[in-house]
């Protein structure tokens, strides 16, 4: 069953409590006349359809009040409904007919007590007009309210839709970063796989020996491919973009990527690297842009500290800056969603924080040794 709004049940309110003071004035009246029903039956109907028609409503109503005081028998509570359309009026925006009839209203109501017969005293005109300022006032209010909602709910939807989209474009972005890598690696390794059967073919007759080299290459460098395409392919999704024609990034190319940073970095390599998997390589590189990125927008200084060792058959990469930064959320932030996938991409972890003596520190930790039997 479908409840009435709260307008309609401050209608039949309405209407109930004047009908019953008509009643109560009838009860208690002497002669009466035609209007006695008639005006209370047609205001009651233009405060029915004051949500539709405010002004409609506001013009029957006002009319009927007009004509009831003067000229009915009756002396009923029919003004509360003039209050009431005034308010509505005000409600829907139509604040000016609303201060053009409450205007009207009283000041036929004050050239009616100038003549020799006085209706209402000063105290009731007085409580009157500031129930139709109070009605119209109301009304205004409440409309205004209304909008200031209506804005904010948009604004916040507005914002919402603009934090998905931003996290959809950071996640595109994401996507098309390992793309690239993947491309290059690829490109790379199949071009070698080329090469190398091409030299089995031409050997494998003439220099036996070549060719089970060439062969043992393109075995180990197949591998290494498919293990690439297992690593990525889980977060991929189809980006049309030309092909990448810059190579591949490194950690054999540390110095380009700190420099790039505009950063004084401190780097700290206690041991030589050696040559790293190319997953792997591509991750780490990755992870140590996007740290030292992070703290050139949100560290609110300029130096960080690098430090790359290995231990246990794992690569760990740890940046660290002293700035005052900004307030971080537990790692939430779109930069280091990114870095905690390509580590646990690789079945590695990634923890990102703020430093107990101040500043932050993020610590990426990736195994050098990959699956090989594509078992994630």
């Amino acid at each position: 069953m479908r409840r009435p709004s709260p307008s309609t049940i401050v209608s039949v309110v309405t209407i109930a409590a004047v009908l019953a003071g008509s009643f109560l004035a009838f009860a208690n009246s002497g002669p009466t006349n035609v209007l006695d029903v008639v005006l209370p039956l047609v205001a009651c109907a233009g405060l029915l359809a004051r949500e539709r028609y405010p002004v409609v409503a506001l013009v029957v109503v006002t009319v009927s009040v007009a004509a009831y005081y003067p000229y009915a028998g009756l002396d009923g509570p029919l003004v509360v409904m003039l209050f009431v359309v005034l308010y509505t009026a005000a409600d829907r925006g139509h604040l000016t007919a609303a201060i053009a009839t409450g205007a009207a209203a009283l000041l036929a109501m004050g050239v009616g007590e100038t003549g020799g017969i006085r209706h209402v005293d000063d105290s009731t005109f007085i409580m009157i007009t500031g129930w139709v300022v109070a009605s119209i006032a109301f009304g205004g209010v409440t409309r205004n309210r209304r909008a200031y909602l209506s804005e904010a709910r948009q604004h916040a939807l507005d914002a919402l839709l603009t934090k998905e989209e931003e996290a959809r474009r950071r996640a595109s972005e994401e996507r098309l970063r390992i793309a690239r890598e993947l491309h290059d690696v690829l490109g790379h390794n199949i071009s070698m796989i080329n090469v190398q059967a091409s030299a089995a073919l031409h050997g494998i007759r003439k220099r036996p020996e070549d060719a089970e080299a060439a062969l043992r290459t393109i075995k180990e460098t197949s591998k290494e491919t498919l293990r690439e395409l297992r690593t990525t392919l889980g977060v991929l999704r189809q980006v049309d973009e030309d092909a990448p024609v810059a190579p591949a990034d490194s950690l054999a190319r540390l110095d380009a990527l700190v420099a790039a940073s505009g950063l004084t970095v401190r780097t700290e390599l206690p041991e030589p690297l050696g040559a790293l998997p190319t997953e792997v390589d591509l991750a780490a590189t990755r992870i140590v842009r996007e740290a030292l990125t992070n703290v050139s927008r949100h560290s609110g200084t300029r130096e960080a500290t690098l430090t790359i060792t290995t231990e246990a058959g794992d690569i760990i990469i740890t940046v660290d800056d002293d700035g005052p930064g900004a307030t971080y959320d537990g790692g939430s932030g779109f930069g280091i969603q990114g870095m905690r996938e390509r580590a646990t991409a690789l079945g590695g972890t990634l923890e990102a924080g703020p430093r107990p003596g101040g500043g932050f520190r993020v610590t990426a930790r990736l195994p050098l040794t990959q699956p090989t039997n594509g078992a994630r």
